[in-house]
Protein backbone atom coordinates (compact mmCIF):
# COMPACT_ATOMS: atom_id res chain seq x y z
CA UNK A 1 0.00 0.00 0.00
CA UNK A 2 1.30 3.43 -0.74
CA UNK A 3 0.84 5.16 2.22
CA UNK A 4 -0.79 4.13 5.34
CA UNK A 5 -1.44 7.98 6.39
CA UNK A 6 -3.02 8.94 3.62
CA UNK A 7 -5.00 5.75 3.28
CA UNK A 8 -6.21 6.16 6.86
CA UNK A 9 -7.34 10.23 6.17
CA UNK A 10 -8.98 8.94 2.59
CA UNK A 11 -10.80 6.46 4.55
CA UNK A 12 -12.42 8.50 7.48
CA UNK A 13 -13.41 10.82 4.43
CA UNK A 14 -15.23 8.34 2.89
CA UNK A 15 -16.94 7.16 6.03
CA UNK A 16 -18.15 10.91 6.15
CA UNK A 17 -19.80 10.97 3.11
CA UNK A 18 -21.02 7.40 4.07
CA UNK A 19 -22.47 8.00 7.05
CA UNK A 20 -26.05 9.17 5.66
CA UNK A 21 -26.21 5.83 4.01
CA UNK A 22 -24.81 3.20 6.50
CA UNK A 23 -28.14 1.29 6.33
CA UNK A 24 -28.12 0.56 2.83
CA UNK A 25 -26.09 -2.55 2.13
CA UNK A 26 -26.32 -3.28 -1.43
CA UNK A 27 -24.36 -1.34 -4.25
CA UNK A 28 -25.72 0.59 -6.75
CA UNK A 29 -25.10 2.20 -9.80
CA UNK A 30 -23.02 5.48 -9.02
CA UNK A 31 -24.74 8.44 -9.46
CA UNK A 32 -22.07 11.25 -10.15
CA UNK A 33 -23.87 14.60 -10.36
CA UNK A 34 -23.32 16.17 -6.58
CA UNK A 35 -20.19 16.75 -5.23
CA UNK A 36 -20.62 14.73 -2.36
CA UNK A 37 -20.96 11.63 -4.74
CA UNK A 38 -17.95 13.18 -7.10
CA UNK A 39 -15.67 12.93 -3.97
CA UNK A 40 -17.03 10.03 -2.87
CA UNK A 41 -16.22 8.37 -5.94
CA UNK A 42 -12.60 9.37 -6.17
CA UNK A 43 -12.10 8.56 -2.35
CA UNK A 44 -12.74 5.02 -3.42
CA UNK A 45 -11.23 4.87 -5.93
CA UNK A 46 -8.14 5.92 -4.00
CA UNK A 47 -8.60 2.89 -1.28
CA UNK A 48 -9.32 0.41 -4.34
CA UNK A 49 -5.67 1.45 -5.78
CA UNK A 50 -4.17 0.75 -2.39
CA UNK A 51 -5.63 -1.94 -1.70
CA UNK A 52 -4.99 -3.45 -5.19
CA UNK A 53 -1.34 -2.91 -4.33
CA UNK A 54 -1.71 -5.06 -1.28
CA UNK A 55 -0.52 -8.66 -1.08
CA UNK A 56 -3.49 -10.00 -0.07
CA UNK A 57 -7.04 -9.53 -1.95
CA UNK A 58 -9.41 -7.60 -0.22
CA UNK A 59 -13.31 -9.02 0.31
CA UNK A 60 -14.94 -5.82 -0.59
CA UNK A 61 -18.08 -7.12 0.79
CA UNK A 62 -15.90 -7.82 3.71
CA UNK A 63 -14.70 -4.54 3.96
CA UNK A 64 -18.25 -2.70 3.45
CA UNK A 65 -19.44 -4.37 6.06
CA UNK A 66 -16.48 -3.21 8.57
CA UNK A 67 -17.47 0.60 7.45
CA UNK A 68 -21.21 -0.05 7.73
CA UNK A 69 -19.96 -1.48 11.73
CA UNK A 70 -18.04 0.83 12.22
CA UNK A 71 -20.60 4.03 10.89
CA UNK A 72 -23.50 2.14 13.47
CA UNK A 73 -21.09 1.64 16.22
CA UNK A 74 -21.66 -2.03 16.30
CA UNK A 75 -19.63 -4.45 18.24
CA UNK A 76 -16.76 -5.81 15.94
CA UNK A 77 -17.69 -9.36 14.65
CA UNK A 78 -13.81 -9.78 15.34
CA UNK A 79 -12.56 -9.72 18.86
CA UNK A 80 -9.15 -7.52 19.25
CA UNK A 81 -7.16 -9.88 20.11
CA UNK A 82 -7.54 -11.67 16.42
CA UNK A 83 -7.78 -8.33 15.28
CA UNK A 84 -4.48 -7.46 16.51
CA UNK A 85 -3.25 -11.19 15.24
CA UNK A 86 -4.67 -10.24 11.47
CA UNK A 87 -2.76 -6.89 11.42
CA UNK A 88 0.33 -8.54 12.23
CA UNK A 89 -0.33 -11.23 9.75
CA UNK A 90 -1.17 -8.70 7.03
CA UNK A 91 1.91 -6.32 8.18
CA UNK A 92 4.33 -9.85 7.76
CA UNK A 93 3.09 -10.23 4.50
CA UNK A 94 3.54 -6.86 3.39
CA UNK A 95 7.24 -7.34 4.52
CA UNK A 96 7.87 -10.33 2.64
CA UNK A 97 6.16 -9.11 -0.66
CA UNK A 98 8.41 -5.96 -0.32
CA UNK A 99 11.36 -8.32 0.21
CA UNK A 100 10.41 -10.47 -2.84
CA UNK A 101 9.81 -7.26 -5.18
CA UNK A 102 13.23 -5.84 -4.31
CA UNK A 103 15.10 -9.42 -4.56
CA UNK A 104 13.63 -9.82 -8.25
CA UNK A 105 14.32 -5.90 -9.41
CA UNK A 106 18.03 -6.33 -7.04
CA UNK A 107 18.38 -9.23 -10.12
CA UNK A 108 17.23 -7.31 -13.37
CA UNK A 109 19.22 -4.00 -12.16
CA UNK A 110 22.35 -6.36 -11.98
CA UNK A 111 22.07 -8.42 -15.11
CA UNK A 112 21.09 -4.99 -17.30
CA UNK A 113 24.09 -3.18 -15.28
CA UNK A 114 26.77 -6.34 -16.51
CA UNK A 115 25.21 -6.56 -20.02
CA UNK A 116 25.74 -2.18 -20.06
CA UNK A 117 29.07 -2.50 -19.13
CA UNK A 118 30.70 -5.13 -21.15
CA UNK A 119 28.95 -3.35 -23.70
CA UNK A 120 30.60 0.42 -22.92
CA UNK A 121 34.06 -0.81 -21.94
CA UNK A 122 34.46 -1.02 -26.08
CA UNK A 123 33.27 2.22 -26.42
CA UNK A 124 35.81 4.92 -27.41
CA UNK A 125 37.74 7.14 -24.73
CA UNK A 126 35.90 4.68 -22.23
CA UNK A 127 38.74 3.34 -19.70
CA UNK A 128 38.00 0.35 -17.19
CA UNK A 129 39.79 -0.08 -13.82
CA UNK A 130 40.80 -2.68 -11.83
CA UNK A 131 37.45 -2.42 -9.32
CA UNK A 132 35.11 -2.29 -12.47
CA UNK A 133 34.55 1.69 -12.52
CA UNK A 134 34.70 2.85 -15.98
CA UNK A 135 35.21 6.43 -16.59
CA UNK A 136 35.60 8.91 -19.88
CA UNK A 137 37.21 12.38 -19.89
CA UNK A 138 35.20 14.54 -21.28
CA UNK A 139 37.25 17.77 -20.74
CA UNK A 140 40.98 17.57 -19.55
CA UNK A 141 41.54 19.90 -16.75
CA UNK A 142 44.51 21.96 -16.10
CA UNK A 143 45.00 22.04 -12.49
CA UNK A 144 46.22 19.43 -9.93
CA UNK A 145 45.01 15.60 -9.43
CA UNK A 146 42.41 15.24 -6.41
CA UNK A 147 43.94 13.69 -3.99
CA UNK A 148 41.83 11.14 -1.16
CA UNK A 149 42.38 13.98 1.56
CA UNK A 150 41.08 16.48 -0.68
CA UNK A 151 38.12 18.74 0.49
CA UNK A 152 36.50 19.86 -3.05
CA UNK A 153 33.74 21.60 -5.06
CA UNK A 154 32.14 19.90 -7.41
CA UNK A 155 29.67 20.28 -9.79
CA UNK A 156 27.65 16.89 -11.26
CA UNK A 157 24.65 15.56 -12.68
CA UNK A 158 23.25 12.01 -11.43
CA UNK A 159 21.45 9.50 -13.73
CA UNK A 160 20.51 5.65 -14.15
CA UNK A 161 20.99 3.42 -16.59
CA UNK A 162 17.74 4.08 -18.56
CA UNK A 163 18.79 8.33 -17.99
CA UNK A 164 16.54 9.42 -15.49
CA UNK A 165 17.81 11.75 -13.95
CA UNK A 166 18.23 11.79 -9.93
CA UNK A 167 20.40 14.14 -8.54
CA UNK A 168 21.85 17.43 -10.40
CA UNK A 169 24.11 20.24 -8.69
CA UNK A 170 23.70 22.02 -12.61
CA UNK A 171 19.80 22.03 -11.90
CA UNK A 172 19.94 23.82 -8.56
CA UNK A 173 23.23 25.99 -9.76
CA UNK A 174 24.70 24.93 -6.60
CA UNK A 175 28.31 22.86 -6.40
CA UNK A 176 28.46 20.94 -3.75
CA UNK A 177 31.46 20.54 -1.29
CA UNK A 178 32.99 17.52 0.01
CA UNK A 179 35.63 14.93 1.29
CA UNK A 180 37.00 13.05 -1.47
CA UNK A 181 37.25 10.01 1.02
CA UNK A 182 33.59 11.05 2.44
CA UNK A 183 31.32 10.15 -0.63
CA UNK A 184 30.73 6.34 -2.04
CA UNK A 185 33.27 4.33 -3.29
CA UNK A 186 33.23 4.66 -6.88
CA UNK A 187 32.89 8.53 -6.48
CA UNK A 188 36.58 8.65 -4.31
CA UNK A 189 38.16 6.59 -6.93
CA UNK A 190 37.02 8.80 -9.70
CA UNK A 191 37.24 11.61 -8.17
CA UNK A 192 41.15 10.84 -8.02
CA UNK A 193 41.23 10.14 -11.25
CA UNK A 194 40.83 13.69 -12.36
CA UNK A 195 41.82 17.29 -12.27
CA UNK A 196 40.37 20.34 -11.48
CA UNK A 197 38.86 22.15 -13.95
CA UNK A 198 38.26 19.32 -16.02
CA UNK A 199 34.99 17.18 -16.92
CA UNK A 200 34.30 13.76 -16.85
CA UNK A 201 32.15 10.82 -16.91
CA UNK A 202 31.79 7.83 -14.53
CA UNK A 203 30.24 5.11 -14.48
CA UNK A 204 29.91 3.56 -11.24
CA UNK A 205 29.02 -0.17 -10.57
CA UNK A 206 26.65 -1.16 -7.68
CA UNK A 207 29.46 -2.73 -5.73
CA UNK A 208 30.87 1.25 -5.56
CA UNK A 209 27.74 2.45 -5.07
CA UNK A 210 24.80 1.54 -3.49
CA UNK A 211 24.47 -2.27 -3.51
CA UNK A 212 21.83 -4.45 -3.12
CA UNK A 213 20.28 -1.63 -0.24
CA UNK A 214 19.93 1.39 -2.81
CA UNK A 215 19.13 4.41 -2.10
CA UNK A 216 15.36 6.10 -1.12
CA UNK A 217 12.89 5.54 -3.43
CA UNK A 218 14.83 7.21 -6.75
CA UNK A 219 18.10 4.40 -6.63
CA UNK A 220 16.86 1.06 -6.22
CA UNK A 221 18.94 -2.23 -5.73
CA UNK A 222 22.01 -2.90 -7.55
CA UNK A 223 21.70 0.00 -9.66
CA UNK A 224 24.71 1.02 -12.25
CA UNK A 225 24.81 5.05 -11.47
CA UNK A 226 26.19 7.03 -14.19
CA UNK A 227 27.73 10.74 -13.56
CA UNK A 228 29.05 13.80 -15.24
CA UNK A 229 31.28 15.04 -12.71
CA UNK A 230 33.44 18.50 -12.96
CA UNK A 231 35.90 19.27 -10.42
CA UNK A 232 35.81 23.28 -9.94
CA UNK A 233 38.39 23.86 -7.05
CA UNK A 234 40.01 22.65 -4.04
CA UNK A 235 38.44 24.00 -0.51
CA UNK A 236 40.13 24.77 2.52
CA UNK A 237 38.76 24.24 6.04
Amino acid sequence: MKNAGGVAVTTMALLLFLSCSADKTETKAADLSTFEQKISYVFGREIGQSFREAPTQIDVNAFMRGIQDAISQKPSMISTEEEEKTKMQFSAKMQEEQAKRMAELADKNLKEEESFLAKNQSEQGVVTTASGLQYQVLQEGAGDVLKETDRVKVHYRGALIDGTEFDSSYSRNEPVVFEVNGVIPGWTEGLQLMKFGGKYKLWIPSKLAYGARGAGRAIGPNALLIFDVEPLERVEE
